[in-house]
């Protein structure tokens, strides 16, 4: 029961007018119920909570209601039911909701239980841009819904529109009325869904859904949506009448006339063969995409192998005392494997990065310490005196952050090595500044300034393309794959950064630039620091840190190693020849050989072991150096094994290390890398015996 301005709640059908009130506010409020209570039109008045403050009398001999106390106070989910009230108007719940959200006149064909058709209206009244209450009225449009019929009827009985609409078989084409009922059906539907007529007329459309649609309320949601956005599409499984699914495309409109809502319409498609096809291309890829992932660690071995046995050869040849002419040729050699070396590993790590292999590591780093490094690098070797090397860090670079310096060193030494090899007169300058911080972060800007050649105008928007050179021609000076900027670009990408290019603004020449955000850190310990650079040395990769000169570590080196007992586990032939004079060279002086992992097992295992270190050849004939290392690790030796290997992909090196291995070195073996992991690896033995 509920308290109306003006007077009491009453039992009675028809109340008695409510005395009138002193405040022309209160007066005005009982004329409008009085007026509201009087219309001949059946009308429900809603304050904005949806309850009721008022029916008419028409309403309540339309509806049935015992009397208006047991409406008024009520909220409009509760009145409409078939306990308080019928007709029931289920309906109206939704036609008040929208008036009430939308503050706009709403309309809504209804149909009833007992036949007839209404057509409920839904009018907010606002005043002082405030929402006061929705009047909702009922039309008794039984007799016009009854002449629609007929008209549909007469116009479904067109013998074009009825072969169109029944007998295609490709779609299942039917309607739907306001609630979801199916109202219509063709030969398709009953081809793909297996229901005649009799079996789905009147039955809800959720039907054709499965358990977890059905608790997610999707086909009520489907229906929501239609009527918000006039039409919805949707692919998912949909059950036929023997239990069997099939994939459908689906597609449900919202169908008025003169703006009152008559129904759905549904036009289904069968895809599952088209979804099959799908998914036989999506299997065809990720097997295709593994079969290249195989492919490339096979050439990766196949090309390092003997460019190991080249370039290991050709470094220890540089030892040697040569004359002009052979020096110079040399020289040649490296500088040409050097290039072929650079090319396998841009194609390389190009692969990975489309593949969505490729990730960045999180060790502690010092940017200002990976571009000192690798200026020193190119200053070393540079030998352009018309070109002027530079290097400005700023001073507020952070000491320590969390990044990848490999991938870093990579970005740096690839731009830097572009604008050295473009420039032949004038600067080169390597910038590292602290672009901004906040609570977590550094965001890092490195640029690499030159007055080299530039770029050709236009050519700014394809730089950083994969495969891209300006100069295509036959006679083209500079050489490349095409793929450097492009890689750059990933990377730079992977670490929350960003790359760009503008010109020169000094002149001629090219301004490369790139960002990095670097995780902030806490401070390590000497030891962790340490750890942390013998692990780094554990990384394969196209671009290994650079180390300081072989001269600074040579005199150390050999006299760690006058001591110590190696094995070199390796069946080419050829690579155990220059690894025994490299070694050698090092004051290695016991070094014994295995030809196969089964070999190495033996000699290792031997009471006590006569090895200090082992290095462990991966791809081996008999046994493999990866099980040859977990047997040995099994039987408890604990001396360090170095992997060595020509298969350098992203991801073998923590793959080597997590099956036992100590560390890992690439080939071609760079003897620098090489030095300073044997002087980490025997030192850590020594100071753990």
């Amino acid at each position: 029961m509920a308290n109306l301005p003006g007077g009491s709640p009453t039992s009675s059908s028809v109340d008695p007018l409510p005395p009138r009130q002193p405040k022309d506010e209160y007066a005005t409020e009982g004329l409008l119920y009085d007026l509201i209570r009087l219309t001949p039109v059946p009308t429900v008045l809603l304050d904005a909570s949806l309850l009721v403050r008022q029916v008419s009398d028409s309403y309540l001999r339309v509806s049935g209601a015992s009397d208006r106390g047991s409406l008024v106070g009520r909220h409009a989910d509760d009145i409409f039911h078939h306990t308080l009230t019928l007709p029931v108007f289920t309906s109206a719940p939704q036609v008040v909701r929208a008036a009430r959200d939308t503050q706009s006149l709403q309309r809504l064909k209804c149909l009833t239980d007992d036949g007839h058709a209404w057509n409920l209206r839904a009018a907010p009244i606002i005043r002082d841009d405030s929402l006061r209450c929705i009047q909702m009225e009922f039309l008794d449009i039984t007799e016009e819904h009854r002449k629609q019929l007929e008209l549909e009827e007469s116009l479904y009985a067109n013998e074009t529109f009825r072969i169109l609409v029944e007998t295609v078989k490709d779609y299942a084409i039917f309607m739907l009325d306001p609630t979801g009922h199916v109202a219509t059906w063709n030969a398709g539907a009953q081809a793909f869904k297996g229901y005649t007529k009799a079996d789905i007329i009147g039955k809800h459309f959720s039907t054709f859904y499965g358990k977890e649609d059905l608790d997610d309320g999707k086909p009520e949601r489907e229906l929501r949506d239609a009527l918000r956005d006039g039409r919805v599409e949707d692919e998912g499984w949909r059950y036929r009448s023997d239990g069997s699914r099939f994939w459908a495309n689906v597609v449900i409109t919202a169908v008025y006339r003169e703006d009152v809502l008559l129904g759905f319409s549904k036009v289904t498609r069968d895809l599952t063969e088209r979804r099959k096809a799908e998914q036989g291309l999506i299997d065809a890829y990720e097997e295709a995409s593994k079969l290249k992932s195989e492919f490339l660690a096979n050439m990766s071995h196949e090309i390092r192998t003997p460019m190991h046995g080249m370039l290991s050869a050709l470094t220890l040849l540089l030892d040697t005392k040569l004359d002009d002419n052979q020096l110079e040729l040399a020289h040649v050699i490296q500088e040409s494997g050097d290039v072929l070396l650079q090319v396998i590993n841009d194609i390389l790590d190009y692969s990975k990065l489309k593949s969505g292999s490729f990730s960045v590591s999180h060790d502690i780093i010092s940017v200002s310490d990976i571009i000192a490094s690798v200026f020193r690098t190119h200053l070393a070797c540079y030998n352009k005196p018309e070109v002027k090397l530079e290097s400005i860090i700023d001073p507020q670079l952070p000491k320590s952050a969390e990044g990848d310096s490999l991938r870093y060193r990579q970005i740096i030494q690839n731009l830097l090595s572009n604008a050295t090899k473009f420039t032949e007169e004038g600067y080169v300058r390597i910038v590292g500044k602290l672009e901004s911080e906040d609570d977590e972060s550094f965001t890092i800007l490195t640029e690499v300034v030159d007055t080299g050649i530039g770029i050709p105008a236009g050519g700014s928007g394809s730089l950083f393309t994969p495969f891209t050179q300006f100069d295509n021609s036959a006679t083209k000076r500079y050489k490349g794959t095409g793929l450097g900027l492009s890689i750059c670009k990933s990377l730079a990408e992977l670490m929350g950064g960003k790359i760009g290019f503008h010109p020169n603004p000094e002149g001629r020449g090219s301004v490369f630039w790139f960002t990095a955000k670097l995780k902030k850190c806490k401070q390590l310990s000497v030891v962790d620091i340490l750890h942390d650079r013998v692990q780094g040395l554990a990384i394969p990769g196209s671009s290994p840190s650079p180390t300081p000169p072989l001269i600074d570590h040579k005199e150390e080196m050999k006299a760690i190693a006058a001591n110590k007992r190696l094995l070199l586990a390796e069946d080419n032939l050829i690579n155990q020849k220059v690894m025994l004079k490299m070694l050698a060279g090092l004051g290695f002086k016991n070094i014994d050989i295995a030809q196969d992992g089964k070999v190495a097992v033996a000699k290792a295992l031997l009471v006590p072991t006569p090895y200090d270190l082992i290095l462990m050849d991966v791809n081996m004939p008999v046994q493999d150096g990866v099980s040859a290392t977990k047997e040995l690790r099994k039987k408890g030796l604990r001396i360090p094994i170095v992997a060595m290997t020509a298969n350098a992909l992203k991801g073998q090196a923590e793959s080597y290390i997590a099956k036992g291995m100590t560390g890992y070195i690439a080939k071609p073996v760079d003897r620098n890398l090489l030095v300073e992991l044997l002087i980490k690896c025997l030192k850590r033995k020594d100071d753990a015996g």
